[in-house]
């Protein structure tokens, strides 16, 4: 790829230029400062992949914002931002995600950053299917690293809880292991942990907001007054709104 004609595009995508192949997504090459590539992994399940439905606006390119591809290579982010997760389900069902609004207000904070995302959920998985040595587990962790290698690992937001409705108990001690593994496993002991409350789910959302109190430097975001398409899956208004919780919860983290 690096053979491929490269063009310089500094005041659009700040410290990044395109090398771009005909007929093929740019791929992009970061050469500024680690620590001006937030990097954030986005994981969970469905509504985490994304479901809502977005306009031909929201289609366009994020300015300044990044996400890992298929192959670990960075291409300009737009929606849907779970396209490339490499155990997600059809293409066609990935829609948009909190990450889009989040992406919006973290970098409207800062004007001096850029985001790179990696995004590597699954519809459907329950959390078990997420702990440490699954699939899932284990394609999370090596895409971060990836991503780590340009820039820096600024936090983890986590949305999934639905497919546990039916055995709810324990929900919390099994988030906790996660957090804990990941943390470890990316070295960073303190990582901002920020996870989605689910729909109308009292069983899990009551544990969900338990995180705070049970490891440092994490938080959750109310799904109090948002609404859904059917059962589970959030509108595109309150996934916005979704995504903005996040931004803020994230922020309060980075700031302690």
């Amino acid at each position: 790829m690096k053979k491929t004609l490269t063009i310089l595009a500094m005041s659009l995508y700040g410290g990044l230029s395109i090398t771009a192949a005909a007929q093929t997504t740019p791929a992009i090459t970061y050469e500024g400062p680690k620590e001006h590539l937030h990097i954030y992994l986005l994981i969970g399940q469905s509504n985490m992949a994304g479901r809502a439905p977005f306009t031909e606006e929201q289609s366009k390119v994020i300015t300044r914002c990044f996400l890992l591809n298929q192959t670990d290579q960075w291409e300009p982010a737009k929606n849907p931002l779970n396209r490339h997760s490499t155990i997600r389900k059809g293409l066609g069902m990935q829609k948009m995600n909190p990450g889009y609004s989040f992406s919006q207000a973290m970098l409207k904070k800062d004007s001096t950053i850029s985001l790179g995302l990696v995004v590597n959920a699954k519809g459907g998985s329950t959390i078990d299917q997420w702990k440490k040595g699954s699939r899932f587990y284990k394609e999370a962790l090596r895409r971060c690293k990836a991503a780590q290698q340009v820039g820096t690992l600024k936090g983890i937001l986590w949305h999934q809880g639905e497919s546990d409705q039916k055995t709810p108990n324990g929900y919390i001690d099994k988030l906790v292991t996660l957090v804990t593994d990941l943390r470890k496993d990316v070295g960073e002991d303190t990582l901002p942990f920020v996870a989605g409350q689910v729909n109308k789910l009292p069983a899990i959302n009551s544990q969900i907001a338990m995180l705070p109190k049970k490891l440092p430097s994490t938080g959750f975001v109310s799904s109090d007054g948002l609404k859904t398409m059917d059962r589970w899956h959030f509108d595109a208004e309150s996934m916005h709104r979704l995504g903005t919780g996040y931004a803020e919860e994230m922020l309060k983290l980075l700031k302690k």
